[in-house]
């Protein structure tokens, strides 16, 4: 069994990265008013990291700066892959690690905010599961109509619910 996650984060910040060169860069991006370039550091790990099925271990430095400005703020965080080198090679591993945070930004964000979902009092039994998919329906059914905006989808809704029964029907 692997040990918790602050100890995991630790093993992998000790590994060795200052002997390991910079593996791919993303090209800086710009939008929502700053500049990001993100460089990621890949190592194979073999027992190493004492986390079951882990392969590589990954640093991903994320450098931002407001669009104008001239300091850049920098992040570094990491991520742990259980496919070979192989599999699993640089460019793929950044878009994946890009892909989740597509994710995180559509489905997450909108459960979080949109649906107060870390406020929820549901806490016991299947209620918590249940909530989350009624809510992952709810964002999927608006976006199957057409709907970009969720929190506005939902208020148009909430004004005329007899809508609703339209929708999951179209869906």
């Amino acid at each position: 069994m692997a040990d918790s996650t602050p100890s995991l984060l630790a093993r992998v910040r000790g590994q060795p990265w200052e002997q390991v060169p910079v593996v791919w860069s993303d090209p800086v991006e710009r939008g929502h008013g700053r500049e990001e370039q993100r460089s990621y550091t890949i190592l194979t790990v073999t027992r190493g990291l004492r986390f079951p099925y882990a392969q590589q271990a990954i640093k991903i430095t994320r450098r931002r700066r407001a669009l104008g400005a001239d300091a850049w703020s920098v992040e570094v965080v990491y991520a742990i892959c259980s496919l070979p080198c192989e599999q699993a090679p640089p460019k793929l591993l950044a878009g994946w690690i890009r892909g989740h945070w597509h994710i995180e930004n559509k489905l997450h964000w909108v459960r979080d905010v949109t649906f107060d979902e870390d406020r929820s009092t549901v806490r016991t039994g299947h209620g918590p599961q249940v909530m989350a998919t009624l809510r992952n329906v709810a964002v999927s059914l608006h976006r199957r109509a057409g709907h970009s905006n969720i929190a506005r989808a939902c208020r148009r809704l909430a004004a005329n619910p007899h809508h609703a029964a339209d929708m999951a029907l179209r869906a």
